[in-house]
């Protein structure tokens, strides 16, 4: 069985190994601190590029919802301060790691294409589920030497189709 706290990439495969370091570990305990300053420094703001699906199979339906980083940064703030006013049932980041998956990172010289999959859901206090069930490709690159976010499509359904 798979432990979702630890990382699938040896340290001896860099690439692999830092991108998850950053899609997984330190973007799900910046998200649950709703600290943006955890993270920051993981994306290249020049030229950055935020698709969203909307969960459509179809790029027809998706939106160019984050044409800039900072518009990207606000988002991802305003979701992270809604999440942490919510009352759950159970320990949210150990629910958030077993919800996610990242085993599928190309890299070509220095660019990566990674594949980071949600499937599942938190139990909220009032009996209701939180479904987190999407996936996400991120475009990364090596600069300034070291692997950053330079762009992702995200909200894709899982599974597509």
């Amino acid at each position: 069985m798979r432990d979702p706290f630890k990382n699938p990439f040896p340290a001896s495969d860099i690439a692999r190994h830092t991108i998850w370091e950053m899609l997984v570990a330190r973007d799900i305990d910046a998200f649950l601190a709703a600290d943006w300053s955890m993270v920051e420094q993981d994306f290249v703001e020049d030229g950055f590029i935020g698709i969203d699906a909307r969960k459509q199979v179809s790029p027809d339906q998706w939106h160019l919802a984050f044409p800039t980083l900072s518009a990207y940064r606000d988002e991802w703030l305003r979701q992270a301060r809604d999440f942490a006013t919510q009352s759950f049932s159970e320990d949210t980041r150990a629910a958030i790691f077993t919800t996610t998956t990242l085993e599928d990172i190309e890299v070509e010289a220095d660019v990566a294409l990674v594949r980071k999959k949600f499937d599942g859901g938190l139990s909220k206090a009032d009996g209701t589920r939180d479904v987190l069930q999407w996936q996400t490709l991120y475009y990364c690159r090596l600069h300034e030497g070291r692997w950053k976010i330079c762009g992702f499509t995200g909200y894709l359904p899982n599974p597509m189709g």
